[in-house]
């Protein structure tokens, strides 16, 4: 995250000549101390907020869709006509302005007044309950209280904290960069005010689809009228000797980040088992924090199975020159109190390990309520699962992709929001296909990734730009078709490839 931007660019309070802004254009400038965005689609001009409500990206560096602009940062959307977030990760509307015409210039004055508030439809369901309190569960009780729904929304979490950012855990908040304050997704307060029954702590036993209820472990029962699973997935225990012992930690939830930085507060040497997105990030966060850092992987490149030989060598030279030690193609065999055993005979010294070998779905639920599964939770293209009235979102949900034409899971942050709003539209009735593009980013030092799409597999990566000189674009084919595009410091074709593929799917 970022402090707000200083006001930048022309006085728009005064105006600035018309001529100056041309069809499909876009200028930053300031009324007063807050930054305005102009854009102009024909003869509109719109005015709205400059600054994504996410992380604070400029979107005057973003990309002009219709009448909705895109952050470069991370992906979101808004709409220039009324300030609304229509692709997280943002979740806040942004202020529109009051922009005339008038003497050849474009002036843009107060604030618009925010728009009214939505009314559900008089049909809707009376009782949703969301299990799970991640990003999809959020995305959706948000979700539905924004499009007017006035029923009882029960959030039921088995986690001790109100929803949080998670990609923080791992990057910036573990790194010691970002208060716990910027941690929480809303504060404790936003659930009560908008009748949202947040119970943290709260373990689920059972589902019964056809008595409508979720019985809880204490005994009691929920009913529902729609359901929505997002359970989310967990981190891979190693079967290993030595992975209970007390300095031995995996990285998912608010308290096993707090447990990692209080553990690093005393470490010197800690070991990373495992060369993922979330080991790696973990990685760079210790390393900020002055602890020498050890990764062991069985693979011959980080990352090289989601990002190719090239970024995989890109990522790895980024943490040696950060001072991390890789100990590729090797495997944890046993954790002691100060090495890590591995199955070559080699051992590696750590009073830290982070285990961050993946994660696995949460299906347990939806396999005793007898719901189709497929290496996740099967849904629709409307987020429903096999049993009515019962939709599954984020890390459990396989989905029917329409960009690569096949059943995908996909454990990322933004897509599991996305879905939680989507699956919050159609718990409403509105029967809207879920066609959203994957993306999802990784921040390796000072440098990020972005990623859009989905590629298991490719059989060429073609590439635009210099890889080692952080300033590329990379495009994972599959007999010719693009299914995947990551790149660095390329923000706009990072955007163009996401509404690429969305003309592509819409078509």
């Amino acid at each position: 995250m970022s402090e707000p931007a200083k006001p930048t660019g022309p006085d728009l309070a005064q105006g600035i000549p018309a001529a100056d802004l041309a069809d499909g254009g876009m200028l930053v400038g300031h009324v007063g101390d807050d930054n305005v965005l102009v854009a102009r689609r024909g003869s509109e001009i719109f005015a709205i907020d400059a600054t994504c409500s996410h992380y604070s990206g400029p979107l005057g560096d973003g990309l002009l869709v219709g009448d909705t602009v895109r952050c470069p940062w991370h992906h979101a959307c808004f709409s220039l006509r009324t300030g609304e977030p229509l692709h997280p990760p943002a979740l806040s509307p942004l202020a529109c302005w009051q922009v005339e015409q008038r003497g050849g210039k474009i002036i843009v004055s107060g604030r618009k007044a925010a728009p009214a508030a939505k009314k559900a439809s008089a049909d809707a369901p009376r009782r949703i309950v969301i299990v799970g309190g991640g990003a999809a569960g959020f995305a959706a009780a948000q979700k539905l209280r924004g499009e007017g729904f006035g029923g009882d929304i029960t959030m039921l979490s088995d986690d001790t904290a109100s929803p949080v950012d998670r990609p923080n855990l791992s990057k910036d908040y573990l790194a010691g960069n970002a208060p716990e304050e910027w941690i929480s997704l809303r504060p404790d307060s936003f659930y009560a005010e908008n009748g949202i029954a947040l119970r943290l702590g709260t373990k689920v036993g059972a589902i019964d689809p056809r008595a409508r209820t979720v019985a809880l472990a204490d005994g009691s029962s929920v009913p529902y009228d729609r359901l929505l699973l997002a359970t989310g997935a967990e981190p891979v225990r190693l079967p290993i000797p030595g992975m209970d012992l007390p300095h031995v930690h995996t990285l998912r939830s608010l308290a096993d980040s707090r447990a990692v930085i209080a553990a690093a507060e005393k470490a010197k040497r800690a070991v990373v088992i495992g060369a993922s997105f979330i080991g790696l990030e973990v990685a760079a966060s210790l390393r900020a924090r002055k602890v020498e850092v050890h990764v062991v992987a069985p693979e011959k490149r980080p990352m090289e199975r989601v990002l190719g030989p090239e970024l995989g060598d890109l990522v790895r030279k980024l943490h040696e020159e950060h001072g991390v030690v890789f100990h590729l193609e090797e495997t944890a065999s046993a954790i002691e109190a100060t090495r890590v055993a591995l199955k070559s005979g080699r051992t590696v010294e750590g009073d830290l390990v982070i285990a961050g070998v993946g994660v696995r779905p949460r299906v347990a639920l939806a396999e005793r309520a007898g719901l189709k599964l497929d290496r996740g939770v099967t849904v629709d293209a409307y987020l429903a699962t096999s049993a009515p009235g019962i939709f599954a979102a984020g890390d459990i949900a396989r989905w029917p992709d329409p960009h690569t034409g096949e059943n995908i899971r996909v454990e990322h942050w933004v897509v599991a929001e996305r879905q939680g709003q989507g699956s919050a539209l159609n718990m409403l009735g509105r029967q809207e296909r879920y066609t959203a593009v994957p993306f999802f980013w990784s921040q390796h030092y000072d440098v990020p990734i972005n990623y859009v799409g989905h590629a298991e597999e490719w059989d060429e990566i073609a590439i635009d730009g210099d890889v080692t000189g952080k300033d590329c674009v990379l495009r994972y084919r599959r007999s010719g078709k693009t299914l995947a595009v990551a790149s660095i410091y390329r923000d706009v074709d990072s955007l163009k490839a996401e509404v690429a593929m969305e003309r592509e799917v819409a078509a």
